[in-house]
């Protein structure tokens, strides 16, 4: 018999105990009936929930990993720099609800075509937006203040991107994750150097470190910063 309960720090997420005693992560399904990618739903008494996959997404990962400090909760607004085909966005759509709103920025056409076709077509609380995040001011008229930026992006200047973002959109106190992919950046320093000169970025911008958290082993060359906005 497979058990749900809430998780201790992160509204909208929930510990799963499935039938082989295995302990896994979920969201309340907001589309019941329809996965993204593939993962499991799961019933239990009258909710369906969607197994949330750790080696599919970063964000997943850092919760097991003991994210202490939550991106979001029911009814935020998010901005989310590299949607690509939903994985991880389908889940953030869970978790903020249908009183909440995803923005979500791709660049690559054929993860948007997925994107639009698989998930936001589904989903009222998702707007796919086909831009570059590197260049934010091409979406203002698009995306309003958030509350909450995530942002996984395949480029070299990941934390000024995220900055460049958190000044047009970001409210004051609001909360901003990277996920800093470390082999994009540089594929000849140490891990540590990256992420530390990624983690002074931001501070340099104005963002207080809350917690970094290295993904291992469900990614070993990832680093989810999780920050505050000054």
């Amino acid at each position: 018999m497979v058990g749900v309960k809430p998780h201790e720090e992160m509204p909208g997420v929930y510990w799963v105990y499935l039938e082989d005693g295995a302990l896994g992560l979920a969201t309340l399904n907001l589309t019941p009936g329809r996965s993204v990618y593939g993962e499991r739903l799961l019933r239990v008494e009258d909710r369906e929930y969607r197994l949330w996959d750790p080696f599919r997404s970063k964000l997943a990962a850092a919760i097991i990993k003991g994210a202490k400090h939550r991106l979001t909760t029911a009814g935020r607004r998010v901005l989310y720099l590299g949607a690509a085909t939903g994985t991880t966005a389908s889940h953030v759509s869970d978790i903020v609800g249908p009183g909440g709103f995803v923005y979500c920025v791709e660049f690559a056409p054929r993860a948007m075509r997925e994107l639009v076709n698989n998930v936001c077509s589904h989903r009222l609380n998702m707007l796919p937006i086909m831009e570059d995040a590197r260049l934010p001011e091409r979406y203002r008229l698009i995306v309003p203040a958030v509350d909450a930026i995530y942002c996984d992006v395949a480029q070299q200047e990941q934390a000024k991107i995220l900055a460049d973002n958190a000044d047009l959109y970001l409210k004051p106190g609001g909360r901003a994750m990277l996920a800093v992919k470390a082999r994009s950046i540089d594929a000849t320093k140490a891990l540590s150097e990256i992420f530390r000169l990624e983690t002074e970025k931001l501070r340099a911008r104005g963002f207080k470190i809350d917690q970094a958290i290295h993904l291992a082993p469900y990614d070993r060359a990832h680093t989810m910063l999780v920050a505050t906005k000054k």
